[in-house]
């Protein structure tokens, strides 16, 4: 059995004013997976609404609570306190990393201070919490995605119509609270093609652990999953997985052959009278019969760059038109 003295040990800070008890085992849950919570308080004015942390949920999770009084309206002393208990813990020595369990913007600085002195810092609050402060985070937890339990109940809008699945039900669901699903498969094209390059296979446990390096909030049960691979499998058509021995490992199915590609274009753009004078329109054509087409497949940016590269056709701003033959 692991000893606690090897585990990593963090401090737990609660912000009872933005974070609701509901959520009090999905917390320290969590943390397990990271080392153990030897600092567990939470803060807030006792004498007020407590968002549900009664004494009951407070002795079931072993958290000390810290009496703040509001002593101006509209000052959040809550915050203040917070941050001064962060700061003599940390000085203490007596950890290896921080949770902060808010969605409060305003503990974005003390994230990055912390940070500074080369701790592990947790995020853990609802989907509404702003960017800057997920970033500032080494990892944030959505809670409220995680826990479907509880989040289903507080997030979800009744269903109407027709149901959506894989990466389009996803992105709707959560809209633009988490990482949208397009930059990640961007990003996971992008660690295939680099390892690619390098003449290395792209394995399922690298992947995973990469998209967690680049996107401090990825996590698949935000989307809805509780496996890396069916998530993959379901939201990213471009990808295939094989099995080597006993490991999976992740490719790109086979792009479009550049000289078909090249043909089909030059079809349209004949179509079209032998000019074309928005680039979009050729991308869009192109998107119509392959879905999963990306210019940057091809070594390309642009797909203004990539058509320049076609000798056979003239690109003068958005303008495409077919060379004439000398």
């Amino acid at each position: 059995m692991e000893q606690i003295e090897d585990k990593k040990q963090f401090a737990v800070l609660i912000d009872s004013d933005n974070i609701s008890a509901r959520y009090a085992a999905s917390i320290f849950n969590e943390i397990e997976n990271y080392g153990y919570a030897s600092f567990r308080r939470i803060y807030g004015n006792w004498s007020g609404k407590s968002n549900g942390w009664k004494e009951q949920v407070l002795l079931e999770n072993s958290i000390t609570p810290v009496q703040q009084f509001a002593y101006t309206t509209g000052k959040n002393s809550t915050d203040m306190a917070m941050v001064i208990d962060a700061m003599d813990i940390l000085y203490s020595g007596k950890v290896d990393g921080f949770c902060l369990v808010t969605s409060d913007s305003d503990f974005t600085r003390l994230a990055m201070r912390l940070r500074e002195e080369n701790m592990y810092v947790i995020g853990m609050g609802e989907s509404k919490t702003p960017m800057a402060l997920t970033k500032a985070c080494n990892k944030f937890i959505h809670l409220n995605l995680i826990n479907k339990q509880v989040g289903d109940a507080e997030t979800m809008s009744v269903e109407s119509g027709q149901k959506k699945s894989g990466k389009a039900a996803a992105e709707e669901e959560h809209g633009t609270a988490v990482t949208p699903l397009s930059q990640i498969e961007d990003a996971i094209i992008s660690i295939i093609n680099d390892n690619e390059n390098k003449g290395k296979i792209t394995y399922l446990g690298e992947l995973g652990s990469r998209l967690n390096d680049r996107f401090t909030d990825f996590d698949v049960r935000n989307y809805g999953y509780t496996k890396l691979m069916v998530f993959l499998k379901d939201t990213c058509q471009r990808l295939f997985l094989y099995q080597l021995d006993s490991a999976w490992a992740v490719g790109l199915n086979d792009q479009l052959d550049r000289e078909k590609l090249e043909q089909e274009i030059r079809e349209f753009i004949r179509k079209s009278g032998g000019q074309v004078d928005n680039l979009s329109l050729i991308y869009e054509e192109i998107h119509k019969k392959h879905s999963t087409f990306d210019i940057k497949d091809y070594g390309y940016s642009r797909l203004s760059s990539f058509l320049k590269s076609i000798r056979s056709l003239s690109v003068n701003g958005n303008t495409v038109r077919i060379r004439e033959k000398k």
